[in-house]
């Protein structure tokens, strides 16, 4: 008898078309720094094109921000990128049936929170989720210990769940976390919400060589991570960085996307040559 819901077996449902950390395993054992870009969904009418762009620029796997009204763990640049697109009528299905619009040649990964998914309905959010291209989700305010049904839900759809560790984050529960997780360990680089920073502390950087001393999970960091100079500090130890503040910024100032994927284009020459 299968663990999953209806007592259907994982083969019965549509999987992702990338294995999330099977794609960044393979990529960061060449050698490779990972760089997964943040767009918030609908911040502006071509944000698809924007994902392609990002593709093109070099992005390794790209979060996409589904927006939420009480965005706890965000900073006032994602929150006005959510608000810019909540204003235009973007919504949570919506979005997926958009992004099933076309084909993406990196893994996706959905970043919003719990209260959504719940009220989408686990097992109908993993289904979308899966048909729209999604390999993973990022859920920050969903504690481990209580994503027990999300988990069941997602894992016979191939839908990984990342976690998230903090510089605070005692050594015994970084053991858990690093073991728990899938597609890779997201790693805060700061205490707070996100945002730009212009210097970036050590915190992510001890964070990271703290997780390698007790896994070999793929550890990625955000948080403050804004030029190509920061993305480059931050590799020294972890896996790859993850960048979302910075880029949405250039929307909401009114910059075109062209300049989103130039910002992402000279980070990853700075990864590369680093």
């Amino acid at each position: 008898m299968s663990e999953f819901s209806n007592e259907r077996h994982a083969s019965d449902f549509a999987q992702p078309r990338f294995n999330l950390e099977s794609e960044l395993r393979a990529k960061r054992d060449t050698g490779k720094k990972l760089l997964l870009p943040y767009v918030t969904a609908g911040i502006v009418p071509n944000w698809l094109d924007l994902v392609d762009s990002l593709v093109d620029a070099g992005a390794d796997a790209i979060e996409i921000g589904i927006p939420f009204s009480d965005p706890a763990l965000d900073g006032p640049t994602i929150e006005a990128a959510g608000v810019m697109a909540l204003e235009r009528g973007v919504r949570p299905q919506g979005i997926l049936a958009e992004l099933r619009e076309r084909s993406f040649g990196v893994p996706l990964i959905a970043m919003t929170y719990y209260n959504l998914v719940f009220r989408y309905g686990h097992e109908r959010f993993a289904a979308d989720l899966v048909a729209a291209g999604g390999s993973a989700t990022i859920l920050p305010d969903l504690p481990r210990e209580m994503a027990g049904e999300w988990r069941k839900a997602a894992a016979p759809h191939g839908i990984a769940n990342v976690l998230l560790a903090a510089p605070v984050t005692t050594d015994q529960r970084l053991i858990i976390l690093a073991n728990e997780t899938e597609g890779f360990l997201y790693t805060v680089n700061t205490m707070g919400t996100t945002g730009e920073r212009q210097t970036m502390d050590d915190a992510g950087a001890a964070l990271a060589d703290r997780v390698k001393a007790v896994s070999d999970t793929p550890a990625i960091v955000g948080f403050g991570i804004s030029t190509p100079e920061h993305a480059v500090k931050a590799t020294r130890s972890a896996d790859g960085i993850i960048i979302a503040s910075a880029l949405m910024r250039k929307l909401i100032n009114g910059e075109p996307i062209e300049a989103v994927a130039q910002l992402v284009s000279e980070i990853r020459i700075a990864l590369d040559t680093a």
